[in-house]
């Protein structure tokens, strides 16, 4: 009796978790951005107290990089997007990859290359936006 009556009354069907909108690569970008640009303020100065901390932030800055990617891989992108894309999860793994090398690193050839592999997901992105 009480199954019957906490049960629902109707089935809602969506594409994504949250309606529309809610998902943005450019939030992975602004993220990695800024690991870049530490990486390279890093570089530019020899204070090891200036170095320590940009260590932190850019190591927190690629983690939350890393979090947004993730959550367009397994939130957004759905099986007709990567039945169209069939590039997209190798792409998504290698930009993952990418944004670790970064974290772990002080050179900003690994930031760029995180860069760039996000601009190939958002490109994607909006493409699939357009459908």
């Amino acid at each position: 009796m009480f199954s019957r009556l906490f049960a629902p009354r109707i089935t809602v069907h969506a594409h994504c978790d949250l309606p529309c909108g809610v998902y943005d690569p450019a939030q992975a970008r602004i993220e990695a951005e800024s690991v870049k640009a530490t990486q390279e303020k890093y570089q530019a100065n020899d204070d090891p107290h200036f170095r320590a901390r940009a260590i932190v932030i850019k190591e927190e800055r690629a983690e939350l990089a890393k979090h947004h990617v993730s959550v367009l891989w397994s939130d957004y992108f759905k099986a007709p997007h990567f039945e169209a894309y069939p590039q997209l999860h190798q792409l998504v793994n290698d930009t993952l990859k990418a944004l670790s090398a970064a974290k772990a690193s002080t050179d900003p050839a690994t930031g760029q290359k995180a860069l760039d592999l996000i601009a190939e997901v958002d490109k994607i992105f909006w493409e699939t936006k357009k459908a």
